[in-house]
């Protein structure tokens, strides 16, 4: 065999150190490439059920606050990261940790746009009116009931008089980061006379939109495209407040 058919060992065998993320990719995300975002804006996804105080079990898919609030601290540090993108898909969770996110949200500097997608139901709803500008996909719902508790409850005046509280400031919330006035937003809560009546009132992409809750019916390419007009200057996003809840709720 000459010289120049002999192939070197590196051509041959790849090395581990470069075969490792390429497995890896393939493994989390099914593909070998991942496409690059835009360097000036930071995706953020909340999805499955919004976890708090009590660990869930194994098998549920969830988000957990403690890892989403460090996250929204640096994006507001970075100096390089001009906007925050919010993908939400969330079937709800934890009232407390909710309304942490939703309030940390509320308060960065930088604009911010939330797409929901499939669902923002419960505890999402604040969290989805929460950023600058929120936009809900045509097929996706938003579903809106009363506060619910787990677990042991105490049968006292006081208990229950906390959980109308927690309520109160739940609407507050929605109301004063949405154009959904209190009385619209209750009545969707406690309708009775639906089909899912016992869970609350489920709400599609455009009544959504048409009650004030989001601003449009849309998808990615109309978030990123709004949120970029945003950066640039030529969107004003509106200042939010809103006030941050205390409790032990699931909703």
């Amino acid at each position: 065999m000459s010289n120049a058919e002999v192939q070197p060992e590196e051509t041959r065998t790849a090395a581990p150190e470069a075969v490792a993320p390429a497995v890896n990719m393939l493994k989390e995300l099914g593909q070998t490439a991942v496409p690059s975002a835009e360097p000036d804006i930071f995706c953020m996804t909340i999805i499955g059920q919004i976890e708090g105080h009590f660990v869930l079990r194994p098998h549920n898919k969830t988000t957990k606050y403690e890892h989403i609030i460090p996250q929204l601290v640096a994006a507001e540090q970075n100096k390089n990261i001009k906007g925050l993108l919010i993908i939400l898909n969330t079937v709800g969770g934890d009232v407390e940790a909710g309304l942490a996110i939703a309030e940390m949200i509320a308060s960065l500097s930088k604009p911010t746009v939330t797409v929901v997608i499939g669902g923002g139901h419960s505890i999402g709803v604040p969290i989805a009116v929460a950023s600058s500008y929120s936009i809900i996909a045509e097929s996706a719902t938003m579903t809106i009931h009363p506060i619910r508790m787990n677990g042991l409850v105490i049968g006292v005046p006081q208990t229950f008089e906390y959980m109308e509280r927690m309520q109160e400031r739940m609407v507050r919330f929605v109301t004063s980061h949405s154009r959904i006035s209190e009385e619209m937003f209750k009545d969707l809560m406690f309708k009775t006379g639906e089909l899912n009546r016992d869970i609350g009132t489920a709400v599609g992409g455009y009544d959504a939109v048409k009650f004030g809750l989001m601003d449009e019916v849309g998808g990615i390419g109309a978030a990123l495209a709004h949120l970029n007009r945003m950066i640039a200057g030529t969107v004003i996003p509106a200042p939010g407040a809103g006030e941050l809840a205390q409790g032990g709720l699931t909703q």
